[in-house]
């Protein structure tokens, strides 16, 4: 048996001539660019969401560039985030001249350690940006306690984070998200997108026009902006595909529940915080025995994926930070156990069961 990470056919498969006709639509009305689709999607996605704006960009960096921006971030502001990231995240805090200053992760979690952060504060730092990775949201009580405390902003990076729930909310649970509908994404586009979803009317206005170089109709020109637009033919693909979205996470939960019950006891399988509702973007367990396993499933058919080893700090693309081996210890050791098991809603039981059997196979 031949199971991948991700299969991106077998979702078409299934909803294929609900996407060719709204990519149809598109093509007869030869609007390309900010038009309805668009307009329309933003709407919907705003509301899935439970915000008051949804501003469609060209990437999930777009979107967390653009969020950045919207809330006031200047050069020499310090921003606080994590090291088990995409490179995306910390490249708009560059981008801005602004500081990136690493905390440690939970373990558990995999997603900032509040109880890192306050030491890592200074009279510079200005936001805290969580990842709420694999799908589940950080811990955003402590976050939002401390953002109080200190006057920071919270910019939530929420690009893998569709349809999960921190205490009955989607992201934004305080103010901004930027999101990614990158085509692997459990909200996924077919090509690069992005969207940052706001309840800030001045931020959300901000966005539409730092999208379009500064302007609503390319006559008055109110700053300098960006082209950082989604294009009509993904937010076609996106409109069809958010109308199936909630299902889909529930059939991700499912299927997690079900490798929980296989292999708990083989490996550490992912913690899902109380109150909290995980989407499951990635099913990753975690291993000391990672690299041995990655291969006997490999040899057996089975694609594992592994996120973000070595983890930022230890780039050579951030050596000037400073940051050695030993600066983020749970980091270090999360990026080395963890492994990326195949999840995706159209996963068949039988499949998981094959995976789980050659994951007991390899340790008994």
């Amino acid at each position: 048996m031949s199971i991948p990470l991700v299969d991106l056919k077998a979702q078409y498969n299934e909803i294929k001539e609900e996407i060719d006709g709204s990519i149809k639509d598109v093509i007869n009305s030869a609007r390309f660019i900010l038009g309805p689709k668009l307009e329309a999607f933003e709407k919907e996605y705003a509301n899935f969401c439970g915000a008051r704006h949804c501003v469609g960009v060209s990437s999930g960096t777009s979107a967390v560039h653009l969020a950045l921006m919207a809330s006031g971030i200047k050069p020499g502001d310090e921003i606080i985030t994590v090291p088990n990231t995409f490179i995306a995240t910390t490249e708009c805090i560059s981008l801005l001249g602004a500081k990136i200053k690493f905390v440690d992760i939970d373990k558990n979690t995999y997603n900032i350690d509040a109880e890192k952060i306050e030491g890592a504060i200074t009279k510079k730092t200005k936001a805290i940006l969580p990842v709420h990775l694999y799908g589940q949201i950080s811990d955003m009580g402590p976050l939002i306690e401390i953002a109080e405390k200190y006057n920071l902003k919270i910019i939530e990076d929420a690009c893998q984070a569709h349809g999960s729930e921190y205490k009955g909310k989607k992201a934004p649970v305080v103010n901004i998200a930027a999101y990614s509908f990158f085509p692997a994404k459990i909200l996924g586009a077919y090509g690069d997108a992005g969207a940052v979803v706001a309840n800030d009317d001045e931020a959300a206005e901000k966005i539409r026009l730092l999208r379009f170089h500064g302007t609503k109709d390319k006559k008055t020109f109110f700053m300098e902006g960006y082209n950082h637009r989604l294009d009509e033919l993904q937010a076609a693909v996106l409109r069809v595909k958010l109308n199936h979205l909630q299902e889909w996470v529930e059939k991700r939960r499912v299927h997690a529940r079900l490798y929980n019950e296989l292999l708990d006891g083989f490996v550490e399988i992912p913690y899902e915080m109380p109150d909290s509702k995980h989407s499951y973007y990635l099913y990753v367990i975690k291993t000391k025995q990672r690299d041995q396993l990655k291969e006997y499933l490999k040899k057996n058919g089975i694609e594992t994926g592994i996120q973000y080893h070595p983890p930022l700090h230890m780039q050579p693309a951030y050596e000037h930070l400073g940051y050695k081996e030993g600066s983020f210890p749970a980091t270090e050791q999360c990026t080395k156990e963890i492994l990326s098991l195949p999840m995706y809603p159209e996963l068949t039981e039988e499949q998981i069961r094959y995976v789980a059997d050659k994951v007991k196979e390899f340790y008994d």
